[in-house]
């Protein structure tokens, strides 16, 4: 069915009629919703133009809101994310709206309810991925969303945003082997956790690498939390064989394993050197002051942000999955091992 041009403006009923649609399509295409066949909504578009209709922009239907989403926020690390994400949306003139939910692995059951009804700009997650029943709600009000630093490994299709966290892990161990270390010990985090797998795989292909043996009693999996480093310390340093290096996948995990060193007596880094992952602002002022590979959290937050911000422009970025590079920040908590006892003195020469 056609519609003469010079008619008076046709309701959108008509419109329906003539794209053989119901209202409610129409209306949804009108609203800007994106739960709409694309052949069905080129239609109705078109139809909508030519009579002098104007789709709603997406972002006028919006809070000037980013929800940044997290299951815990008790840690340093979640304040660097915070920061990023506040950073992109202040210079865009939104506000930022925290929310604590789920497990590391996905949002709480509870949540998805309450994001439709406040219907943000867009939402920064910090989980695995999300479910199948999530995306398809918050794509059908039109909500866009991007994962930072995912624990897993997400769909194809699903925006996120990470680091080389088998880089760092590479390089972390790599400057301990340099200095001279052969047995050095890793305190990744959960092993269910995908940057935890990558860490240890850095550590594994380093020590590879360098023809070193990989005891796996040196291999141990925490929670990426000060007691989780402390604990594993503890079992490593005082077992048969300690290690004389610990690279640990965080930065609290590290400070854990200061910790434990400092109560048994064992001197940093004379006699055990610790490498920590993150590189959070605390680092440099721990005593000693922490050897860490750096993982741009501020950065990748920031990164999230306006991706999520260009989804909600209706912008398709070219690569929706994007990994930030890791760099080695070395200060005062490695170095050299300890000379075996019955080793023969160092020449002034080596000294030097």
């Amino acid at each position: 069915m056609s519609i003469p041009a010079d008619e008076p403006r046709v309701t959108l009923a008509q419109l329906a009629t003539a794209a053989s649609v119901s209202l409610s399509t129409v209306s949804k295409v009108l609203n800007g919703r994106t739960d709409v066949a694309p052949k069905t909504r080129a239609k109705v578009e078109e139809l909508l133009e030519e009579h002098g209709y104007r789709r709603r922009q997406v972002s006028a239907t919006r809070a000037g809101l980013v929800e940044l989403v997290f299951h815990e926020l008790e840690s340093a690390w979640a304040l660097e994310l915070i920061r990023g994400v506040e950073n992109v949306a202040r210079e865009h003139g939104m506000s930022v709206v925290l929310t604590e939910t789920g497990s590391r692995h996905a949002p709480g059951l509870e949540w998805i309810e309450g994001v439709m009804a406040r219907r943000p700009a867009g939402v920064v997650l910090v989980f695995s991925d999300l479910s199948r029943d999530f995306r398809q709600k918050l794509d059908a009000r039109a909500i866009p969303f991007v994962i930072i630093d995912p624990a897993g490994d997400p769909a194809p299709d699903v925006p996120s945003v990470g680091s080389a966290n088998w880089a760092g892990g590479m390089m972390a161990t790599r400057h301990l082997i340099e200095l001279g270390h052969t047995r050095i010990a890793a305190i990744s985090g959960p092993a269910d956790m995908m940057c935890s797998l990558a860490r240890i795989d850095g550590y594994r292909s380093a020590m590879n690498m360098a023809s070193l043996p990989i005891d796996p009693e040196l291999i141990r999996y925490g929670n990426f939390h000060v007691d989780g480093g402390r604990d594993h310390a503890f079992s490593l340093l005082r077992g048969p064989r300690p290690p004389t290096a610990i690279f640990a996948g965080s930065d609290l995990q590290a400070l854990g394993v200061l910790d434990a060193a400092r109560q048994i007596g064992i001197p940093v880094p004379e006699k055990l050197s610790i490498v920590g992952y993150d590189d959070l602002q605390l680092a440099q002022w721990s005593s000693p002051a922490l050897t860490t590979v750096h993982q741009p959290l501020i950065q990748m937050a920031e990164e999230a942000t306006r991706m999520v911000l260009r989804l909600r422009e209706g912008e398709r970025p070219n690569n929706l999955k994007l990994d930030l590079a890791t760099s080695l920040v070395v200060r005062q908590s490695t170095a050299p091992p300890p000379a075996p006892a019955d080793a023969p003195p160092r020449s002034l020469q080596e000294q030097r």
